[in-house]
């Protein structure tokens, strides 16, 4: 069966090439006598069909049938340089593009183009393959041609003559080649468009502007051009606004306007009106993804959580492709809203993908917040990390989980025992170091964090960890603020190491620089730790009115901290 088909394909293509061939032969016999060397086609010469042309003819449509294009290609473009015939050069031009051969399809262009200059399509071909090659020069010889020989066409290849010649790094030279070729249809706006775009890409801005309100002049409902003078005044939201908001208000069913509008109310944050574009367009696109989304996600900024939810659970189920990221806005809500058992389903549905591990970890935060301790780890020890940093993510987050019940030593046997098997990882050596300092284990704790610092000097962290804990046992006080001074260093704008810095500064008696650090740190990150180191210095230097209301304020945002509920209890018994 199968070599009957392939009989059957060929004696096909025999035909169809003969039949192609005696249109060439039948041609050249109609040629006006005394026309030797003259055209069928004009100035093209005629074809006589010797049996030579047949054969080169065949093999070359024959190769290209087989997939042999590159021999296919040669034939052609061979047999197109020494008959001229520019329907055999038009064939060699088609069988080079198909077969990416650009050079030999410029060159066998160029001989239809010669051969048949009254042809569009020869002309814009010509002008293409040159754009895309660079060729300004061969671009200027065929583009003026090619738009008066398609009149019909012209407002169209005008939209697109900057992308054609988008390619070409002489945008000044692009420039002068667009006004040159524009200059006989300047009664049709879309020339003045064509050399708004060249002068904008050539940054001859003053020009763009001009051309661009020529072209407005002519069409003032033209919402592209609108677009157009929007996109130039893109640094400027406001002047953006300006633009667009008349001309949505006088073109109201114009919708790429009215977004181009919101998002730069987006810019400008003025969310509600933004929102109300958006609303708007969603109105009259409710099935568009991405307005869906702008309409959530602003609705979600405002905290009318209740829109936003909708909004957020249609992409949801419409498979969004950043539905990841729309389940963690769900359950941001959720955890917004008090509704942690939401809240922890929504991280737990997050799938693998860049915010698979934190959804992961936070699921299981609050999943052991309403007493679930166990389901909590499963969710974790579930999970399927993706690489090795993702399983120490997971191991990280398991053994704050324990931290956070209070399960102390088991917290630290269970970092520990992972760091056994990954003994340089620098997330399990701070953590681990963390775990063991937590229950005393000072030497250890100190032995890790320094293997840590070998490992990666610049671990700002580990320098601070470690003083703070000289800080906390009051020893060594000059050497751990040596090593909270290196970690400022490497953060010099961190609150947690600044609160390290105050604190030890207090520990050594400097309470006056020891307050004007904490509050430092305090207004960068109003930490309930932090408060409750800045409320003792404050205690200590008498002014116990601010203690208490800086201590009061911080119970009320974080009431569950037990570091600043002790320190509270120090004082206020």
């Amino acid at each position: 069966m199968k070599l009957r088909s392939r009989s059957s394909r060929m004696s096909v293509l025999l035909v169809t090439l003969l039949i192609g061939c005696a249109g060439i032969a039948a041609a050249a016999d109609k040629a006006p006598a005394g026309a030797d060397r003259k055209g069928i086609f004009g100035a093209a010469p005629s074809t006589e069909l010797t049996p030579e042309i047949l054969y080169q003819f065949m093999f070359a449509e024959v190769a290209g049938a087989r997939g042999q294009l590159p021999l296919s290609v040669a034939a052609y473009l061979d047999l197109a340089r020494n008959t001229r015939d520019p329907r055999i050069a038009k064939r060699a031009a088609e069988v080079a593009l198909a077969g990416r051969q650009y050079d030999a399809a410029i060159a066998a262009t160029r001989i239809w183009a010669e051969q048949e200059p009254n042809s569009a399509g020869a002309q814009q071909m010509m002008v293409t393959l040159a754009a895309a090659f660079g060729r300004l020069d061969e671009v200027v010889l065929h583009l003026s041609r090619s738009l008066e020989l398609d009149r019909e066409n012209v407002p169209t290849a005008l939209m697109r003559l900057n992308r054609l010649l988008g390619r070409i790094q002489d945008k000044a030279a692009v420039y002068k080649v667009v006004v040159d070729a524009t200059e006989p249809y300047l009664q049709l706006p879309e020339a003045h468009f064509a050399r708004a775009q060249a002068a904008y890409a050539a940054k001859e801005m003053a020009q763009a502007q001009a051309s661009l309100e020529v072209a407005l002049g002519q069409r003032p409902d033209w919402e592209f051009a609108v677009l157009f003078k929007a996109l130039m005044a893109q640094a400027q939201p406001t002047e953006v606004i300006a633009i667009l908001q008349p001309f949505v208000r006088a073109n109201p069913e114009s919708m790429d306007a009215r977004l181009a509008l919101a998002r730069a109310l987006v810019v400008e944050r003025r969310f509600e009106e933004a929102l109300s574009e958006f609303k708007v367009v969603l109105a009259r696109q409710p099935a568009n993804p991405d307005v869906i989304y702008a309409v959530g996600l602003l609705s979600m900024q405002m905290r009318d959580f209740e829109l936003a939810e909708i909004q957020f659970k249609r992409l949801v189920d419409t498979n969004y492709a950043e539905a990841n990221l729309v389940r963690t806005y769900l359950a941001q809500m959720a955890e917004e809203k008090k509704d942690f058992k939401s809240a922890a389903e929504w991280y737990a549905s997050v799938t693998p993908g860049t915010h698979y591990m934190p959804a992961q970890a936070r699921a299981a935060q609050l999943t052991a917040r309403q007493g679930d301790f166990d389901g909590a780890r499963a969710i974790l020890q579930n999970a399927r990390p993706a690489d090795e940093a993702a399983q120490v993510q997971l191991i990280v987050a398991e053994g704050a989980l324990l931290r956070e019940a209070n399960r102390n030593e088991e917290a630290y046997r269970f970092l520990d025992k992972s760091l056994q098997g990954r003994p340089n990882e620098p997330e399990l050596l701070y953590e681990t170091a963390l775990a063991a300092d937590r229950i005393g284990k000072f030497d250890v704790a100190e032995q890790l964090w320094q293997k840590l610092i070998k490992v990666k000097p610049d671990h700002a962290h580990a320098y601070n960890a470690l003083g703070y804990s000289l800080t906390e046992r009051g020893v060594r006080l000059e050497e751990a603020q040596q090593l909270i001074d290196k970690a400022l260093a490497l953060l010099p704008d961190d609150p947690f190491i600044l609160d390290s810095k105050g604190w030890v500064q207090f520990r050594l008696g400097d309470k006056q620089a020891a307050l004007a650090t904490l509050q430092k740190a305090f207004s960068k990150r109003p930490d309930p730790e932090i408060a409750a180191h800045l409320g003792e210095v404050l205690w200590a230097l008498g002014r116990q009115d601010d203690a208490r209301k800086v201590w009061s304020e911080a119970a009320r945002q974080s009431p569950g901290n037990q570091a600043l509920a002790d320190t509270i209890k120090k004082y206020l018994p």
